[in-house]
């Protein structure tokens, strides 16, 4: 049988955001396998999720940072399993294991001179339009290992112009993202069955959190880091005082604590909820009036994608791949700076127009039919196929 091994960094990427691609991989006759760092689970508690799925596991203690003492052993080990394993195909994900595994791939192919296809998706250049000096630090390893890259992936406009002047080996994609799942009942407001459905579940979670009908209700879905800029949000309220605005806040991270100091500080208890991980993202979306992203730097987000889905008008900063899904006032409001003032204007005018907020919703759920699972499963299964008949030939 032939393999194909898919690595990340972390271990809840696969499934949470691969499963159509393991099942595309599985129907092309692929025994697939999995390297990940099984310590750092992401996207869930555990690593249940994987269980029953047919995927084979190899744990490497993958880091983050590449100046870690560790990225040495992770890439011998990383080598040696694919010398064990002799993969048909290999797909590559995330910065770090995206580096470790190109050049992993190389070493592999020089010693078996055996043409094995690498495939690389990248979920957001860590260098963009905008972006830091350091964050283009990443450029020049980007660019040099696109010579080991059969097939370059990416799942935003800027990205896959920015990959095409790269002297890459194989070829450049785009696709819409990760996909997300489009049912009927999420895009059919006439339908009063769903309707009423949404009602119960909305004052259902409202009354979870201690929400009256009349609060406007503010929502965020991400990993709490320095990324995704919560705080932002945070000094937003602090600075334009209106009980009546309350915002939850879904995901963990390191900056939890720090979060919850700012808030205690400013006295924003009784707006403020942090809700943690949640496994019912959507029924919190159907009980919110309003979506915020202020994150500083995204691919493609699944956290917009999800809002969208749910109907809700989304406020966001204006940067690569919030571009590619959201279309100023149509879809919601896009903030050039992010600044609190920017933040506080936005949500004001979509409160104060009941009808463009509806609006907004309508087309955010006419739109995301363009980034369906659907369709995603599709372009990857194209792009499998052109690796499996370029590997043939």
């Amino acid at each position: 049988m032939k393999k194909a091994l898919i690595v990340t960094r972390v271990s809840g990427f696969v499934p949470q955001f691969e499963m159509n691609n393991v099942k595309i991989l599985q129907h092309f006759g692929y025994e697939v396998h999995y390297a990940a760092n099984f310590d750092t689970v992401v996207y869930g508690p555990d690593n249940s999720r994987l269980d029953g799925t047919g995927i084979i596991c190899h744990h490497i203690p993958f880091c983050r940072s590449p100046f870690s003492p560790a990225v040495r052993s992770c890439y011998l080990a990383l080598k040696q399993l694919m010398l064990d394993e002799s993969f048909d195909l290999i797909h590559c994900h995330m910065p770090m294991t995206g580096v470790i595994t190109r050049i992993a791939a190389q070493a592999v192919r020089r010693k078996e001179k055996r043409l094995v296809p690498v495939l690389y998706t990248t979920h957001g250049f860590h260098f963009y339009t905008g972006a830091p000096l350091q964050n283009w630090l990443y450029y020049l390893p980007e660019r040099w290992l696109a010579r080991c890259t059969d097939c370059l992936i990416t799942i935003n406009e800027e990205d896959y112009r920015r990959a095409c002047t790269f002297p890459i080996r194989g070829r450049v994609e785009k696709i819409s993202g990760v996909g997300i799942q489009v049912n009927v009942e999420t895009n059919d407001p006439s339908d009063p069955a769903t309707d009423g459905k949404r009602q119960t579940i909305r004052h259902k979670i409202r009354q979870e959190f201690g929400i009256c009908e009349t609060d406007f209700v503010l929502v965020s879905v991400g990993e709490l880091n320095a990324n995704k800029n919560h705080v932002e949000i945070l000094r937003m309220l602090a600075s334009y005082r209106d009980p009546s605005l309350k915002y939850i806040i879904c995901g963990t991270g390191h900056l939890r604590e720090e979060l919850e100091q700012f808030v205690t500080e400013h006295s924003l208890e009784t707006q403020v909820i942090f809700a943690g991980y949640r496994s019912d993202i959507e029924q919190i979306l159907s009980a919110s009036n309003l979506f915020l992203f202020p994150s500083l730097r995204e691919g493609l987000s699944v956290a917009v994608m999800e809002a969208m889905r749910a109907g809700l008008p989304v406020v966001a900063k204006q940067i690569r791949g919030n571009v590619d899904l959201i279309e100023n006032l149509k879809g919601g409001i896009l903030v050039e700076k992010g600044e609190p003032s920017e933040y506080a204007d936005a949500i004001r005018h979509i409160r104060e127009h009941g009808e463009l907020a509806r609006e907004m919703g309508e087309w955010n759920k006419e739109r995301i039919l363009r980034f369906s699972t659907e369709r995603t499963s599709e372009q990857m299964r194209t792009i499998y196929q052109k690796t499996i008949l370029s590997e043939r030939t």
